[in-house]
């Protein structure tokens, strides 16, 4: 009895120590998370200031001017969402494709690894190297030309292409292979395996990697100034082959004008219809990714 009324006083002010560590840690935390959430507002709120009496209808309809009150922003607006959607088609089935080969089909050899590795290393390239790549690849040694929309959808797909298959296999992985298991006591072969099971359920995990690399896409503008596209288009793009400009490019190119009104109220216009571009994308993949979800 001595002994436990000894402890007792101890065990007390253990308790005690790690609730405020456990508290402190909490607030650190929040801290931590204010400071990233009020920063953002802050940007955005000054952006969307600047914004007010520059974004209009006219503004989204014309094509670039020299004179701030006659700019628009039709032709890098236009540009930007062909390119995305292009890369779109082109990343998702070939990442979700090597995704599904890395970790349903291919043996786990070195060389298998080696793979792994190397798509490991990719995602973290910068940018401008695989500007250099298209650049070298789709121009110098295919020729499909300076600053068309295939060359650049091309690009940026190298680009976000490691982190689909990276975020695609970790989607993958994640379901249970008791449900493999089950659907091979069925009599299903391996690709109605994969197909019935295993994909609707990485699905949801897959669209996410997914809408995090095309996010990335949309705002790269170091692999479109290497493959020559051009900042400033003054028409829209007609065809694959057209020289295409995107909304970082043209946003670039304007902050870089002598005029006080191109350096912050065309500008800040250009900035905030790149934001709902992103987000209206962003939104549209989530309503699928939430569809996947509940029917799993």
């Amino acid at each position: 009895m001595a002994t436990d009324a000894k402890d007792a006083p101890a065990d007390a002010g253990f308790g005690r120590i790690s609730r405020t560590k456990d508290v402190a840690f909490r607030l650190i935390a929040l801290a931590a998370t204010l400071v990233g959430i009020v920063s953002l507002a802050l940007l955005l709120a000054n952006v969307a200031i600047d914004a007010v009496g520059w974004l209009d209808w006219q503004f989204l309809t014309n094509p670039p001017h020299p004179n701030p009150y006659e700019a628009g922003f039709l032709p890098a607006l236009i540009g930007s969402i062909a390119i995305m959607l292009l890369i779109a088609l082109i990343t998702f089935p070939l990442g979700v494709g090597a995704a599904v080969y890395l970790e349903e089909y291919a043996n786990d050899s070195y060389l298998t690894r080696f793979i792994q590795l190397n798509i490991a290393n990719l995602a973290g390239v910068p940018s401008v190297v695989y500007g250099l790549l298209g650049l070298g690849l789709f121009i110098g040694l295919l020729n499909i030309g300076y600053g068309t929309i295939l060359v650049a959808a091309f690009t940026v797909s190298l680009l976000i292409l490691p982190i689909v298959i990276i975020s695609a296999q970790e989607a993958i992985r994640a379901v249970p292979d008791s449900q493999r298991q089950a659907s091979y006591g069925m009599g299903a072969t391996k690709w109605q395996t994969i197909r019935n099971v295993v994909l609707p359920r990485a699905m949801p995990g897959i669209m996410t990697g997914t809408i995090l690399a095309l996010g990335r896409a949309i705002g790269e503008t170091a692999p479109l100034i290497m493959i020559a596209a051009p900042t400033t288009v003054f028409g829209a793009p007609t065809s694959l082959f057209s020289k295409v400009s995107a909304m970082p490019l043209q946003i670039y190119n304007w902050a870089s004008y002598p005029q006080t009104e191109f350096q912050y109220g065309v500008v800040a216009a250009g900035v905030v219809t790149l934001l709902v571009v992103l987000l209206t994308m962003n939104s549209i993949a989530i309503v699928i990714r939430n569809r996947y979800q509940q029917r799993t």
